[in-house]
């Protein structure tokens, strides 16, 4: 009886995970046993990542957001709770362009915050 080997489908998976684990750095990316530990580690974090990312860039833009209006004299809660009372849609990613890239429309926009709450 000939011995089955089955090379080609777990050459295929071993390819797969190599091909994950480029850049690892020593055993890491060429033992097969390590290099799967290390990607299944990195997939995790990976995954984890893309979430905190999100949370990472609101704080980001709340920040921006906070400090233009503070130097339009308002506080950033007043402002949002004003946009909001203005049923104005600008979000807060869109508030921290314009508070970086465009101080006059940002001063424009607390002023329909202040109107709103007054």
């Amino acid at each position: 009886m000939v011995r089955v080997t089955n090379a080609v489908a777990s050459r295929k998976r071993k390819k797969r995970i190599f091909k994950k684990a480029k850049g690892f750095v020593g055993d890491r990316k060429n033992h097969l046993r390590l290099t799967s530990d290390a990607v299944m580690r990195a997939m995790a974090f990976n995954y984890r990542h893309r979430k905190h990312n999100k949370r990472n860039f609101r704080s980001l833009w709340i920040v921006r957001v906070a400090v233009a209006a503070k130097i339009n004299g308002i506080s950033y809660s007043k402002l949002i709770d004003g946009l909001k009372k203005a049923s104005c849609e600008i979000n807060r990613k869109m508030l921290a362009d314009l508070a970086v890239n465009d101080p006059q429309a940002f001063s424009e926009v607390a002023g329909v915050a202040k109107a709103a709450l007054a």
